[in-house]
């Protein structure tokens, strides 16, 4: 077994030690593995982190071992990794890992990185979202099938809202669908529209999607549009993203037409290359438009006056 490798990273050098060391059990997949995986989708998983705090999940031992939630850069970074500044109403702040360049994200498979949850918010403006995520999220006894149905009804809204969006897979049985915004309104206000949102799918589904708020109190028949994945701090699953699962699957980008007929665990570490050099990037066209929140934000208005007042 190799000590370690160095890896050429188009103008940067990123040693890997241990790369024999099995993080796959089952499929096999090594470090190295999942290093060349990220170098292979570069351009994507780039594009998903770039200039946002970044979460990382690191599993130092493989995914089958102990893992790690690292807000904070990990010690030892060359003096080309960036970083930037949240923080946080506890007073404390963090430096967390801040992507520009795919050697940023090898480096962080060197510190044993698998799963990367990026902010919905960029450095420039930490406060103000420009991104709003939709996340599909099946309840227990909810199906893949039940999802689909769900992501029909997101699309028709968004289309008559005007607004084009980028799904992609959750890495497990959801789905998560991005829209670019204006970075204009804080958290709060994203969530709120976000809110608003929601409420409108429930009302076209109303026996298959359920807003309740605590998970225990949810029909477990139902999918949840978790709206608050738009509150501060919390973090997703990038595109691109492995997860730390036996299974080595990615979250995939779809397009609308695959998600009827796509199958999430067929996204891995394996073939997500392949899938990548044949059609690029799906989320490429992703920050060419920035879309208004006026429109959702005069929902909530609205919906305050007919359920418990959406939430600010």
């Amino acid at each position: 077994m190799a000590d370690a490798v160095e890896l050429e990273v188009a103008d940067r050098t990123v040693r890997i030690s241990n790369p024999d060391r099995v993080y796959f059990p089952g499929r096999g997949e090594t470090k190295l593995d999942l290093a060349r995986y990220y170098l292979a989708v570069g351009d994507g998983i780039v594009r998903a982190l770039r200039n946002r705090p970044c979460m990382l999940h690191r599993f130092p031992e493989g995914v089958s071992g102990e893992k790690v939630h690292q807000k904070r850069l990990p010690r030892g970074a060359p003096d080309w990794i960036q970083t930037v500044r949240v923080d946080f109403p506890s007073g404390r702040h963090a430096d967390e890992l801040c992507v520009t360049h795919v050697a940023d994200v090898v480096w962080a498979v060197q510190m044993s990185t698998v799963e990367f949850h990026p902010w919905n918010s960029r450095r420039g403006h930490i406060e103000q979202p420009d991104e709003w995520r939709i996340d599909l999220d099946p309840m227990p006894q909810a199906t893949y099938a039940d999802v689909q149905r769900v992501a029909v009804v997101v699309r028709e809204v968004l289309d008559e809202l005007g607004v084009q969006a980028w799904p992609k897979t959750s890495g497990g049985n959801g789905l998560h669908i991005y829209v670019r915004i204006e970075p204009r309104w804080e958290f709060p206000l994203v969530r709120r529209a976000a809110w608003a949102f929601a409420r409108e799918v429930e009302r076209r589904l109303p026996d298959l999607v359920d807003l309740t708020w605590w998970r225990r109190d949810r029909d477990p028949a139902t999918v949840f549009v978790d709206y608050n994945q738009n509150a501060r701090d919390h973090t997703i699953r990038a595109a691109y993203s492995v997860r730390g699962v036996a299974a080595a699957v990615v979250s995939t980008p779809v397009r609308w037409d695959e998600i009827a007929d796509a199958d999430p665990r067929d996204f891995t570490i394996a073939t997500v290359p392949d899938r990548f050099a044949r059609l690029g990037d799906l989320h490429a066209g992703i920050d060419d438009t920035a879309y208004s929140l006026d429109t959702l934000l005069e929902w909530a208005d609205r919906d305050d006056s007919e359920a418990p007042a959406a939430p600010r």
